[in-house]
């Protein structure tokens, strides 16, 4: 059945509750390359419990839950091997992100516009402590390719331009060849990035490494080479999904110093292929 927005726009989703403790925290940082060199004292408050402290791409871990009831939104039939995670904008709320919590995420589907070949479905959830005090707002820009033509608004046009002069500092991280199957383990179990077979009918030779690793990655180059490692200064991560990663390759951070902001744009080093662009960390 086609998309119909008059029925899907303004529907809730539950993710239902979420937990974690140290030993998950430094999985997630593991996942996204943390800890080269092992010794290193900043790799080491990623990755050893001891002032332990958490990077703000962790914000979207506890919301991924909340985008599993899509399909069964009314109104919101779609294929689900024609979707693609488009856009994700992480707000942090409350500082610092804590090291072990509880919490409760519920979500909404916000925005539906028509892109002519495609609609884009922005999801809007909000994750909040035992207390009810909100951590982190999160916005999922999710491509239904062949939804589109239903006659909707095409939406805002693309924010975060990096500027027309050479970088201000450059990151290079290099990945692990079983990095997607480390990552995985912090929730995002799909089989593209797993399994060959399933990467093949994809249309991929070999699994690819997960959109939000990649995100996490660059987070990190961001937040150590430019603050210092001051994870508690972002307030606020924006980033447009650009193109794939194979698990061994590196990805290359080009970084923008504007003001209250660091504008970021990534690609692989090996292809000279786009990872992530129209990019932005908000700083406090």
């Amino acid at each position: 059945m086609p998309l119909d927005p008059a029925k899907a726009l303004g529907a809730t989703l539950s993710g239902g509750s979420f937990g974690w403790d140290k030993d998950r925290i430094i999985l997630y940082h593991l996942g996204v390359g943390a800890g080269v060199p092992p010794i290193d004292p900043n790799e080491l408050t990623y990755t050893y419990e001891k002032d332990l402290k958490v990077l703000p791409s962790w914000g979207v871990i506890p919301a991924f839950g909340s985008t599993g009831g899509l399909g069964r939104v009314e109104g919101m039939e779609f294929n689900p091997a024609m979707l693609l995670h488009g856009e994700q904008d992480l707000e942090i709320l409350k500082h610092p992100i804590p090291t072990e919590a509880n919490v409760t995420t519920d979500g909404k589907v916000a925005e539906i516009y028509d892109k002519g070949k495609a609609a884009l479905v922005i999801l809007e959830t909000t994750t909040k402590d035992s207390s009810g005090e909100p951590l982190f707002l999160n916005r999922f820009s999710l491509f239904l390719r062949g939804e589109g033509g239903f006659g909707g608004e095409s939406g805002p046009s693309a924010s975060n331009q990096a500027p027309d002069r050479a970088p201000d500092e450059f990151v290079e991280s290099p990945t692990l060849p079983q990095q997607a199957l480390l990552y995985r383990l912090s929730g995002d179990k799909n089989p593209l990035h797993a399994d060959p077979e399933f990467a093949k009918m994809g249309g991929f030779d070999q699994p690819i490494l997960h959109g939000l690793c990649s995100f996490g990655i660059v987070c990190k180059a961001a937040v150590d080479r430019v603050l210092g490692g001051d994870t508690a200064r972002v307030s606020r991560y924006q980033v447009r999904f650009a193109g794939v990663v194979f698990p061994g390759e590196t990805i290359v951070t080009s970084i923008w110093k504007e003001g209250n902001q660091l504008l970021v744009d990534a690609k692989t080093k090996e292809r000279d292929t786009p990872v992530i662009s129209n990019a932005a960390l908000t700083l406090t």
